[in-house]
């Protein structure tokens, strides 16, 4: 599967941007996905997870309450919607199929076919 992540920019501290990710040519609405984001000279971490029926989802403290993950089955997609963004939220963003259960929905080895990431840069 190939993983297609889109929607990231430039942004003002205080703005708004939806993030997806696409699955051409394959499928993953019967995979928990995850969003994951990694800073300049920072480790990849966590950032959100949906279940594969949206029935559950999980947030980084960091970002609870301003980001919300969705997935319209449908169109094998799954969303971020950020608002209130912050500078330190500035990071390439990945998305990426929750392959196995070893560890809890943000242990990134859990994870894989991660797509190409998108830039996410905002400006205070």
């Amino acid at each position: 599967v190939q993983l297609q992540a889109s929607g990231g920019g430039l942004v003002q501290a205080g703005g708004s941007l939806r993030l997806s990710c696409a699955a051409p040519g394959g499928t993953v609405s019967t995979y928990a996905m995850g969003w994951f984001r990694q800073a300049p000279g920072k480790e990849r971490e966590f950032v959100s997870a949906i279940s594969w029926n949206a029935v559950s989802t999980y947030y980084a403290d960091s970002v609870k309450g301003r980001f919300t993950i969705s997935r319209d089955n449908g169109k094998n997609t799954v969303y971020l919607l950020m608002n209130s963004l912050k500078p330190e939220d500035t990071a390439v963003y990945y998305c990426a199929i929750r392959r196995r259960y070893n560890g809890d929905y943000a242990y990134t080895q859990d994870y894989a076919y991660w797509g190409q990431g998108t830039q996410v840069t905002v400006s205070s």
